[in-house]
C-alpha cells in the first residue's frame, strides 16, 4: 500500500532528476522540452496531492 508522503516524495525526486538532466549541459533542446513537459505534469500532480492533504488535515482538525 502506498502512502501520500511516499508518492509525493517520489514525484519530487523525479523532478530533481529532470532538473539535473536539463541543467547538465548535455541534453538536446528537444529532450529538454520533453523533460520540461514531464516536470510540469509532475508539478501539477504534486499540487493535487498537497491540496488533498490539506483537505484531510482540515477535516481531521475539525473532528478533533
Amino acid at each position: 500500500m502506498w502512502t501520500l508522503t511516499e508518492t509525493y516524495e517520489a514525484k519530487i525526486e523525479q523532478m530533481r532528476k529532470i532538473i539535473d538532466k536539463i541543467e547538465d549541459g548535455n541534453t538536446s533542446l528537444d529532450e529538454s522540452i520533453k523533460l520540461y513537459e514531464q516536470g510540469a505534469a509532475l508539478v501539477k500532480q504534486c499540487e493535487t496531492l498537497l491540496a488533498e492533504a490539506e483537505i484531510k488535515i482540515t477535516t481531521l482538525s475539525r473532528d478533533a
